[in-house]
């Protein structure tokens, strides 16, 4: 692998990173609605949910699962089967900022609330079908194999699975940062923008079961 796979992959990975889509959906609603740290969480969770498509791709599992249509198809299901669940929360709870993300007999519940946006965020990503296609489609074009790899495939793909988890960590981080700082003096647009974001990932969810019904 040379400089030039690695900038090329880079500059394909930032055009899909920066494509709105369900990760973006989460990370403004998780700002939104929780404290100013729900944005770093949220977007910690959703990395760590592409740490795990990298650990897996290096492992040479998602060639399996690239080669096994059924198995492919059902984590395309449950990924949109969460989103739906999720969107559906999120539409019908839009929140404001400060307002935290879980309640327990009125009472914020702090712990509890910064692991639920944590696990929700590595839920979304990793099951996220533009992140199975990212792992399954684009970075296997960016692997160079034969005589001419200068490192194992696996040590490839790691690398570009790490650079793919900093583009990652840089767009969600700016775009939760962003959204909180425009919207935090202004609940009504906050809410607002927080139920477009849930109708976002409800859709998506929605179209994938839709498609894969048909």
């Amino acid at each position: 692998m040379d400089s030039g796979a690695l900038f090329s992959f880079l500059a394909v990975d930032l055009l899909l990173v920066c494509v709105p889509g369900a990760d973006w959906a989460y990370t403004i609603a998780a700002g939104l609605r929780g404290r100013p740290a729900s944005v770093g969480i949220a977007v910690a969770g959703l990395v760590s949910g592409y740490a795990l498509h990298t650990a897996l791709a290096a492992a040479g599992l998602a060639v399996l699962v690239a080669g096994s249509p059924a198995l492919l198809t059902a984590l395309t299901v449950a990924g949109a089967a969460y989103l739906v669940w999720l969107g559906w929360g999120v539409v019908r709870r839009p929140g404001v900022p400060g307002a935290g993300e879980e309640t327990v007999a009125g009472e914020e519940t702090v712990g509890s609330s910064r692991t639920s946006v944590f696990l929700r965020g590595a839920a979304i990503s990793g099951l996220n079908p533009k992140g199975l296609l990212l792992y399954l489609s684009v970075l296997p074009q960016f692997l160079t194999t034969g005589s001419a790899a200068r490192l194992p495939v696996a040590a490839q793909t790691a690398t570009l699975g790490v650079l793919h988890m900093a583009c990652c960590a840089l767009v969600y981080g700016i775009v939760g940062a962003l959204s909180r700082a425009l919207l935090s003096a202004r609940p009504a647009a906050a809410r607002a923008v927080t139920r477009t974001s849930g109708a976002a990932m409800l859709g998506i969810g929605a179209f994938l079961l839709v498609q894969h019904a048909l």
